[in-house]
């Protein structure tokens, strides 16, 4: 396992919301990707600056609880389902 830290959160990028390290795509984005059916595949063909380990780095650690500290908590409360 890759100790990697893949969820990052600062004031300069994104209003501060959780995003993908190395990334201007945030959590909430890519969870509503994978909501809406798109395979990780699919989601790093369309979003070059994303990779497969990111993707699933990021997963890892929202699985764990690992992300970017509380704001990882209400981003999956946040997250809209249509």
């Amino acid at each position: 396992m890759n100790d990697e830290k893949w969820i990052v959160s600062d004031r300069d990028h994104l209003g501060g919301k959780p995003r993908v390290q190395g990334t201007r795509i945030s959590v909430a984005f890519l969870l509503e990707c994978l909501a809406s059916g798109m395979s990780v595949a699919e989601i790093v063909d369309a979003y070059p600056t994303l990779t497969e380990d990111a993707v699933q780095g990021a997963l890892r650690e929202l699985a764990h609880g690992k992300g970017s500290g509380s704001g990882v908590m209400i981003l999956v409360r946040s997250v809209r389902y249509s």
